[in-house]
């Protein structure tokens, strides 16, 4: 799918967080790269988790395997249960008025239909139900017990998280907001409305499979129908609308999110050593006591589990025909990242073969930096898809400067794919080849690594001593054409102690 097309349809995220975990107050404008700098327990990882566990949030009501694309909106049977009869109505002319309309040989005026109120207030009102979903989907991703731990230390009241959806055009769409108290957490669900900026839904090829299966047993009268029959589908008429304004609702969060977090060599070796030693003792049949073991958060258990299901996906040994990770392989490793399985289970041994070797080496005899981006690799190629977002800690770790930046030119690639890319570093090399490549964009020409500086946005996290928190705000380039970051300090204070040490050298000499 084009980049363009992806980004259009998603639309623009907005991300606005008060007094949680270490921030005090954020407001994201969240591009299709979105870098995140600052000193260390500002919050950046924080913010970064919230947006992976709010893409789980939406994606929990999408079902079918991933790597087989036949991902739908699974609207549970009891979902619109309570729904009014005013709202099944609306619906009910909503989506059969087109039907009708070609039928009695009148010509449909648009594709598109604007959503009733009664409908939106359904329909935010059942997802509304699921709020305690979130919750505990956002205590299970940062592997807490009681979502009260994410409040900010020292604030009086509770942590406010609040997201919105911006079409195109600028106006803004739906959203959710998400409160967390001492005690509970609220949240509330914007489906849009208002009568200057409704919800716009798209009938397409789904509406008709709709139709057929039920409009043999309607009366043939727009705002005559059978109430009976009406409650009985009430669930597939207002399951197909949950369908079409989604988008407006949900936006960027549609797309699956995978997260990869900091310290991935490690991980990658310690699960090779666990699984090793499982496989080993499956073979004695010795009873053992039962251990407690510790919980991981769920962004670590995602990133191990994934790795596992690797080894179980079909064709997870074959490149697919998009293969996102190849530019990785080429550029930076230079060589290829493979996927074993292992002889006493079906969990996955990795490998790297470089460049004209024809045997490969278990990552284990492998660089740390090869260890680094294997992962990285394999998600890119059998896990993620452009719409989705990719979240990378640290992308800096074990790379030579060198390599920072020719590793910072293939995330601009993914990018380009229609990859959304949250990245978390403290590398001054990515910042400057991040400035180059968007300058870069605006040479006559194609560039290979180059976006437009609407794509790209820097947050700098910058802690308040008045408040105990961070305070987020975007630093777009400046005049030197670059992000000023305060890197630069760090340099300057390092050249002034230099300049003081040969200084009170020559003076003793």
């Amino acid at each position: 799918m084009p980049a363009d097309k992806t980004r259009t349809e998603q639309g623009r995220l907005e991300l606005k967080v008060k007094d949680f975990g270490p921030v005090a107050e954020a407001r994201l404008d969240l591009r299709p790269l979105t870098v995140l700098v600052g000193p260390g327990n500002t919050g950046k990882s924080y913010l970064a988790i919230l947006l992976y566990a709010l893409h789980r949030f939406w994606n929990a009501e999408i079902s079918g395997p991933r790597y087989l694309g036949t991902r739908v909106l699974r609207v549970p049977p009891d979902m619109f249960a309570d729904a009014p009869e005013q709202a099944i109505a609306d619906a009910a002319e909503l989506v059969f008025r087109r039907w009708l309309d070609e039928r009695d040989g009148k010509p449909s005026p648009t594709e598109t239909r604007i959503l009733p109120a009664s409908v939106a207030k359904t329909l935010g009102e059942a997802y509304d139900e699921r709020g305690g979903n979130l919750d505990g989907e956002v205590r299970r991703c940062f592997g807490i017990e009681e979502s009260a731990a994410l409040i900010r230390r020292g604030a009086r009241g509770g942590a406010d998280i609040a997201v919105r959806i911006h079409r195109r055009d600028g106006s803004a769409a739906g959203g959710q907001d998400f409160r967390i108290g001492a005690r509970n957490t609220e949240f509330r669900t914007v489906v849009p409305a208002d009568a200057k900026a409704p919800a716009r839904i798209r009938l397409d090829d789904f509406q008709s499979l709709l139709v057929g299966a039920l409009a043999n047993g309607l009366s043939t009268r727009v705002g005559r129908w059978e109430q009976e029959l009406l409650r009985a589908h009430a669930s597939d008429l207002l399951g197909f609308l949950a369908a079409a304004v989604r988008p407006s609702v949900v936006g960027p969060l549609a797309g699956d999110a995978v997260y990869l977090p900091a310290d991935r060599t490690g991980l990658v070796h310690a699960h090779n050593v666990m699984m090793s030693a499982l496989i080993d003792g499956a073979a004695r049949a010795t009873t053992r006591p039962i251990a407690r073991t510790a919980v991981l958060p769920g962004v670590l258990g995602d990133f191990l589990e994934d790795l596992v299901d690797l080894g179980q996906r079909p064709g997870a040994r074959r490149r697919p025909p998009r293969d996102l990770g190849a530019g990785i392989e080429k550029t930076v490793l230079k060589g290829s990242i493979g996927v074993e399985r292992w002889e006493a289970a079906s969990y996955p041994r990795f490998t790297y073969r470089p460049e004209g070797w024809k045997a490969s080496l278990s990552l284990a005899s492998a660089s740390s930096m090869v260890s680094e981006l294997a992962p990285m690799v394999l998600f890119l190629r059998h896990r993620v898809e452009p719409g989705n977002l990719l979240v990378i800690e640290e992308p800096e770790a074990h790379l030579h400067p060198a390599m920072q930046v020719q590793f910072t030119r293939e995330i601009a690639a993914l990018v380009q794919a229609g990859v959304r890319v949250v990245a978390i570093t403290h590398s001054e090399w990515i910042l400057e080849e991040l400035a180059n490549i968007v300058s870069r964009s605006a040479l006559s020409g194609p560039e290979e690594a180059a976006l437009p500086a609407g794509d790209v946005g820097v947050w700098l996290f910058e802690p308040q001593e008045r408040s105990g928190g961070s305070v987020v705000r975007e630093i777009p380039l400046d005049e030197s054409g670059l992000y000023p970051t305060g890197f630069e300090e760090a340099a300057t204070a390092l050249h002034n102690d230099w300049a003081d040490i040969s200084s009170r050298s020559q003076e003793t000499s």
